[in-house]
């Protein structure tokens, strides 16, 4: 069973990204509500994929997928933020995230890419 971090500063974001993944039979899902506690909660479990917001408070999700990449070069992160325009998408894949999904988003979308990258 594939663990999956999800890391949005938004509860009912958080809930519904949940719900398109226990579709799909995912339900080993750990949550954080700001980049810090994303860092922690990466260092504990060792997800197989973390979806990550940007914009949150204590730590975003650039600075939060830093501090991951550092701890586990080889961590899959997928950001999922409203936030994005161009320079952010390259920002974001340049650091080491291995994808990208803007807000709003089309479940199947969401659902294709989680699968795509536990694939990997």
């Amino acid at each position: 069973m594939s663990k999956i971090l999800i890391v949005d500063d938004a509860s009912f974001m958080r809930l519904m990204i949940r719900q398109i993944l226990a579709r799909q039979g995912l339900t080993d899902i750990i949550e954080a509500e700001n980049g810090r506690q994303s860092v922690e909660q990466f260092k504990s479990i060792k997800p197989d994929l973390t979806l990550m917001d940007i914009t949150m408070p204590e730590l975003d999700g650039l600075a939060a997928l830093k501090e991951i990449l550092s701890f586990d070069p080889m961590a899959k992160v997928v950001i999922c933020s409203a936030v994005a325009n161009e320079n952010i998408v390259q920002e974001a894949l340049n650091q080491g995230a291995v994808d990208f999904v803007a807000k709003p988003f089309q479940p199947e979308k969401l659902l294709n890419t989680v699968v795509k990258h536990l694939k990997n």
